[in-house]
């Protein structure tokens, strides 16, 4: 997969993820539902194209999922164009560390190993259920970020890793249940939202710096935008600061909606006078 030409992945994805999307119909429903609550302003017909093209999205992320892990340094430069180096430089050079905050987008991966280019670094992660694809997916991730895959829970590893002057790759935007997580807007709905960012950059010191991958169109490759580190971070209040990085993240996944992981049921977890949108 990974070695056909760019065109190639972007044509073949598009079809897997077409086929997928009439397939599986489960996670269609939890990200029309995604989409109905984060799009109110959108016809029923924009959401269905938008839905459409997000499962072409995710098919063609199975493709950059593969360039991500078994692809060339030297073939990967020509496909991406990143602005921002400077901000990750000068947030490394403080020598406390760095957390590279993003989301979860279908670029995932790919938008990871555009950033190994630049600095190596730990992924902060959950381990994949499926034992084969999890073995596959650790060698490949150490391979290629130079550094070892860090289990979320590991909050002694990440703290080393900070105090090394290391940078650890982190999203916090999927719902992990109520623990140590709270409820702030995301796309205007009250979404459970973890607080562990404010709470590593405390413990550690360690500048917060966002980045955002997007695969541009018309095959003209893709974009990594590297933001200055935040400022005044963390606050004394983590709802605040849950809040501004959800907002960030709105900004982002706006210019290519599609990109974005809508098939993770993000609104699972609901405040006491809620029910799951997701409920049959």
């Amino acid at each position: 997969m990974a070695a056909l030409p760019f065109r190639w992945q972007l044509s073949l994805g598009r079809h897997i993820g077409g086929c997928f999307g009439r397939i599986a119909r489960r996670r269609r429903r939890i990200a029309a539902i995604n989409l109905a609550l984060c799009f109110p302003e959108l016809s029923a017909t924009q959401r269905l194209a938008l839905l459409d093209a997000h499962f072409a999205a995710l098919g063609i992320g199975l493709f950059e999922t593969a360039t991500a892990w078994w692809t060339s340094d030297e073939r990967l430069r020509d496909r991406v164009r990143i602005t921002g180096t400077e901000h990750l430089e000068q947030a490394m050079a403080r020598g406390k560390g760095v957390i590279l905050l993003t989301g979860h987008f279908t670029t995932l991966e790919l938008g990871a190993r555009f950033i190994t280019l630049l600095q190596p670094f730990h992924a902060m992660y959950r381990p994949h259920k499926n034992p084969l694809y999890e073995a596959i997916q650790r060698r490949q991730r150490e391979a290629r970020s130079r550094m070892p895959p860090l289990p979320h829970e590991d909050l002694r590893g990440l703290l080393r890793a900070f105090r090394k002057g290391n940078a650890v790759w982190y999203a916090p935007d999927q719902n992990h249940g109520l623990r140590n997580s709270v409820f702030v807007p995301f796309f205007g709905v009250p979404a459970c939202t973890l607080t562990a960012t404010s709470r590593l950059a405390t413990l550690s010191g360690a500048a917060v710096v966002p980045y955002f991958p997007r695969r541009l169109p018309d095959a003209a490759g893709y974009e990594l935008v590297i933001l200055p580190a935040l400022e005044q971070f963390p606050s004394d209040d983590p709802v605040a600061d849950a809040t501004r990085i959800n907002a960030l993240l709105e900004q982002h996944i706006r210019q290519a909606p599609e990109q974005y992981l809508w098939v993770h049921r993000r609104f699972k977890t609901r405040p006491p006078d809620q029910i799951s949108p997701y409920a049959p």
